[in-house]
């Protein structure tokens, strides 16, 4: 008999998107698993410990809008053979104006290269930080696809995941979608 996962405890039967887990495989939902460390103790996290997570994710966030115009760039470059700013901005979602701005604080970082009117071009290190990206990016998109989110979802989850998750998650996601992909 399963007990409601809302009154913390787990069922025989725990069903994550027509995935049936073990019990073995769960661990009873407990209100406060976010900020508990991860012995026995019931002990919350050390308050330096908590801090770096917060720091992580401050972190991430200063950094995920240049991610996604240097990624978009990239992509332009590689489909179309350019990038230029009233495409980044219709790609975007945004005015031609904001697009400036970005272009002028991603060219003073050294990441892009661009004249008025021109194209614009990604750096050695701009080329880096889109490969990265593009990376973390794919491997979230099938991780995500893997586990069965739809494809519209797992879109719009994929470009905001990448940049809130460690090298160690990544390569745990980039392995669970390789299983799956070699076993379907």
């Amino acid at each position: 008999m399963a007990v409601s996962r809302r009154f913390g405890h787990v069922g025989r039967d725990t069903r994550i998107r027509g995935i049936i887990l073990p019990m073995s495989a769960t661990k009873p939902v407990r209100t406060l698993d976010h900020v508990l460390r991860g012995d026995t103790s019931g002990e919350l996290l050390d308050p330096e410990v908590h801090a770096r997570q917060y720091s992580y994710v401050r972190k991430a966030h200063e950094t995920e809008l240049v991610e996604d115009y240097v990624e978009l760039i990239a992509d332009l470059i590689d489909a179309k053979g350019e990038a230029r700013a009233v495409e980044l901005a219709q790609r975007m979602g945004v005015t031609q104006a904001t697009v400036g701005k970005m272009i002028r604080r991603i060219s003073e970082a050294g990441l892009v290269t661009s004249e008025p009117y021109r194209s614009i071009f990604l750096t050695e290190t701009g080329k880096q930080m889109a490969a990265r990206s593009r990376d973390r990016h794919i491997v979230v998109l099938r991780f995500l696809r893997a586990i069965g989110v739809s494809e519209s979802t797992a879109r719009k989850d994929a470009e905001g995941v990448e940049h809130h998750v460690s090298a160690e998650t990544i390569d745990i996601m980039r392995r669970y979608a390789d299983s799956h992909e070699a076993g379907s």
